[in-house]
C-alpha cells in the first residue's frame, strides 16, 4: 500500500532508519510491529508532509520572527511567541494533496479493521524525541478516540501546531536544538478500547535495578497516569522468575473514557477504585511483553500498554508506545521525578518555570 503514497508510511514500513521521516514514536511502533510485538495497526504522516507545508506556506519565517527576541529566561516572551506560531499554523490549511493522502490512508485503515469511521489515536511523533540521549517525548499533543475524515485531518493539524508548545520551545532552547531544525510526524493508529492501561519500565526507575520490571496501571485510557491524575496500581516483577514481588493498589478515582469524537474524564465507581484494575495473569503478560521489547532494543524501555475490553486474554494486551529510558541512574531528585511523573530533571524544571509564569 505504501508505494502509492508520497506522505504516508504504514507502521510495517517504519523502523529506526526511518526516524527522520516518522519520528521516534512511529519508528519504535514500526520496530515493534516488525519484531512481532502486538501493536494496534496504523500509519505515519511523515515529516516530509509537515516540512513541505511549512516551506510552501512561508511558516518557518514566522517561527523565526516570532522567536527572534525570546529567550529561555523570558517565559512571558516565549509564551507570546508560541501562541502566535500555533495560531499561524492552525489558521493555514493543510494543502489538498496532503489532506487527500491522510484521508485515503485512514479509509484503508478502516477497511483493514472492518470498521466504518474507525476510532483512532492521533499522536505526535517529533523527529528528535525518543532518542537514546534525549527525551523530547510528551511535549507535543496526542488526541484519543478520533474518528471520521475531517476530524482525523483536524487532529493531525493540531499535532503539527503542538510542535511549538511553550514547553517544547523552552526544552529545545535549553537543549540547543534550533527551533526550525526539528520536524514532526503524526501517527494515526487504531484505538484500543481500553478497559485498563498504563506504563511499564523494564527496570526499577527508583534504583536502576535491571532485574526488575515496574508496572503502573489504571482504569480506562493511560492518560490519567501520564497526567498524574490518579494514584495507580503499582506492581514490581522479578524478571528471572516472573513473580510479582510487590503489589500496591492505588485509589483510582478518575479515568479517561471515550465520548463522541474524543475523550472525557469521569469518576470511577467507588467499588472499583480500590481493587486491582488488571489481573495477575495480565500483569505477567504485560511483563513478558516488556521483556520481549527490551530484548529487541537491547536497552531498558519505557512502555505504554493497554488492555482491550473487547478481546479475550492474552490477545487483549497491546503495546501502544515504547521509548528508551533516558533518566535512569541520575541523582535521587531525577529518579524521584521520573518515577512519579515519567519526566526528566529538565522536564520538571520547565514545568516549574511555566507554572510560575501562569500564576
Amino acid at each position: 500500500m505504501g508505494s502509492q503514497f508520497e506522505y504516508i508510511l504504514w507502521f510495517e514500513e517504519c523502523n529506526k532508519s526511518a526516524l527522520p521521516l516518522v519520528g521516534g514514536k512511529n519508528a519504535n511502533l514500526g520496530e515493534m510491529v516488525n519484531a512481532g510485538i502486538r501493536v494496534p495497526p496504523g500509519f505515519a504522516v511523515t515529516s516530509k508532509a509537515f516540512k513541505q507545508y511549512m516551506d510552501k506556506e512561508g511558516l518557518w519565517a514566522q517561527v523565526r520572527d516570532a522567536l527572534s527576541d525570546a529567550s529561555v529566561d523570558d517565559i512571558k516572551a516565549v509564551s507570546k511567541a508560541g501562541s502566535a506560531i500555533r495560531q499561524a499554523i492552525l489558521s493555514t490549511p493543510i494543502p489538498d494533496d496532503i489532506q487527500e493522502e491522510i484521508i485515503t490512508a485512514y479509509d484503508f485503515l478502516c477497511e483493514k479493521c472492518d470498521v466504518k469511521d474507525l476510532p483512532v489515536a492521533v499522536r505526535s511523533s517529533a523527529t528528535a524525541e525518543d532518542l537514546d540521549d534525549a527525551s523530547f517525548a510528551g511535549q507535543q499533543d496526542t488526541y484519543l478516540w478520533i474518528w471520521g475524515n475531517d476530524e482525523v485531518v483536524k487532529a493531525t493539524h493540531e499535532c503539527w501546531a503542538s510542535l511549538f508548545t511553550d514547553r517544547a520551545i523552552i526544552y529545545r532552547m535549553r537543549a540547543g536544538f534550533p527551533q526550525d531544525g526539528v520536524l514532526i510526524s503524526v501517527g494515526i493508529q487504531k484505538m484500543v478500547k481500553s478497559r485498563s492501561a498504563g506504563v511499564m519500565f523494564t527496570l526499577d526507575p527508583v534504583t536502576g535495578d535491571r532485574s526488575k520490571i515496574t508496572i503502573d496501571a489504571n482504569w480506562g485510557f493511560g492518560e490519567s497516569i501520564v497526567q498524574g491524575m490518579v494514584s495507580p496500581d503499582n506492581f514490581i516483577i522479578e524478571k528471572n522468575s516472573l513473580s510479582i514481588k510487590q503489589s500496591i493498589i492505588g485509589q483510582k478515582d478518575q479515568r479517561f473514557v471515550a465520548k463522541g469524537c474524543g475523550t472525557i474524564v469521569e469518576p470511577v465507581p467507588s467499588e472499583q477504585q480500590m481493587i486491582p484494575c488488571i489481573s495477575v495473569a495480565e500483569v505477567i503478560e504485560i511483563a513478558k511483553m516488556g521483556m520481549r521489547i527490551e530484548k529487541h532494543y537491547g536497552a531498558p524501555q519505557d512502555i505504554e500498554w493497554a488492555i482491550d475490553a473487547d478481546l479475550p486474554f492474552p490477545e487483549n494486551t497491546f503495546s501502544t508506545q515504547s521509548r528508551p529510558v533516558t533518566a535512569a541512574g541520575k541523582r535521587d531528585f531525577g529518579k524521584k521525578v521520573m518515577k512519579e511523573e515519567g519526566k526528566s530533571d529538565t522536564d520538571h524544571i520547565i514545568d516549574l518555570m511555566l507554572k510560575g509564569f501562569s500564576k
